[in-house]
């Protein structure tokens, strides 16, 4: 990977930039959702994730050197695990949920229903589609051309995230705590949609019924995923040296995130904090155990921070006909 010097000006203009242009996207968003249309507000969201890469721009910094290049030959491994760990590790979680609450498990189609109406259980029954096979079809997808469809919407987040921020963050505070902080920045930005429509947790996850301190609980519980998710996501781009491989990552997560919903009942409360999605916290076991092995390498393979590798010049020792 390239080597990046911190840069503060373009940082802040970055956060001023993504963060605002995001948040009123996401009220434009929650207004279409509980007004207008469901499917309009969804789209809106969907376009939202080009906001951090409208950032990176805007902040002056631009795109070179975030790895274009997919290099296929030297990142299968790479490839491979950007595609199939989450479906494995979305599994384990739901599978760890389900075996807590199997009351909560469902194939009658509830999920479905309280999202689209129940005319669409009828519609594919007519069509000779029972929920059971409709539960497969979707698993199938998931795991197949879905991530990479939604390779070329994450990537839009990718490179303000793991492209831009990251590397910035790590080299003015560490691999460790410049992740950590990437993470919270990466959950903060997703606030408004967990605080107006129930975004993860709430109404906009089949779950009307609420849980424990909404909206407050959701966005620190979700800042908690996404510092685990943002370990795999740069770890994934450090190893490849792509910013494309992230980017499925991302894609394959989004895939493979809303299938555990599908199969659990809806209205589940507080419940909905610990599962069966991977944004829960029990089902979001697997990723934060992979994110913590990560973590604990990186710290103890990490050189002495940034800090102390360049360290700012003093009165002292700067020459009188230095630049400053």
């Amino acid at each position: 990977m390239r080597k990046m010097q911190f840069n503060k000006a373009q940082v802040l203009k970055y956060l001023a930039w993504t963060f605002g242009l995001a948040y009123l996207v996401q009220i434009g968003a929650a207004y279409l959702y509980n007004n207008v249309n469901v499917l309009l507000g969804q789209i809106v969201v969907a376009a939202m994730m080009f906001v951090p890469a409208l950032g990176v721009l805007l902040s002056g910094a631009g795109f070179r050197e975030m790895g274009w290049k997919p290099r296929f030959k030297q990142n299968v491994k790479p490839i491979l695990t950007a595609w199939f760990a989450p479906v494995v590790l979305t599994a384990a979680g739901a599978a760890l949920y389900f075996l807590v609450f199997p009351g909560h498990f469902d194939l009658s189609g509830q999920y479905m229903t309280a999202a689209a109406g129940e005319e669409i259980l009828a519609q594919m029954e007519e069509q000779g589609i029972r929920y059971p096979v409709y539960a497969l079809i979707i698993t199938v997808a998931g795991v197949t051309y879905a991530p990479l469809i939604n390779t070329f919407v994450a990537l839009g987040e990718e490179i303000g995230w793991r492209g831009f921020l990251y590397p910035q963050l790590k080299a003015k505070y560490g691999v460790n705590t410049g992740r950590v902080l990437g993470g919270v920045i990466w959950g903060a930005w997703h606030w408004p949609l967990i605080w107006l429509i129930g975004y993860e947790y709430g109404a906009a996850a089949a779950n009307r019924a609420g849980y424990f301190g909404f909206p407050a609980v959701g966005m620190l519980l979700f800042c908690v995923i996404t510092v685990g998710w943002g370990i795999l996501h740069d770890w994934l781009y450090e190893r490849s040296g792509s910013i494309w491989v992230p980017s499925l990552l991302h894609g394959t997560i989004n895939a493979a995130a809303t299938l555990p919903l599908a199969l659990c009942v809806v209205d589940t409360g507080s419940a909905r904090l610990l599962g069966p999605a991977p944004m829960g916290i029990l089902a979001a076991l697997p990723y934060l155990a992979c994110a913590a092995v990560l973590f604990i390498k990186a710290k103890k393979t990490a050189p002495a921070s940034a800090a102390s590798e360049t360290p700012e010049p003093s009165a002292e020792n700067v020459p009188e006909n230095a630049e400053r």
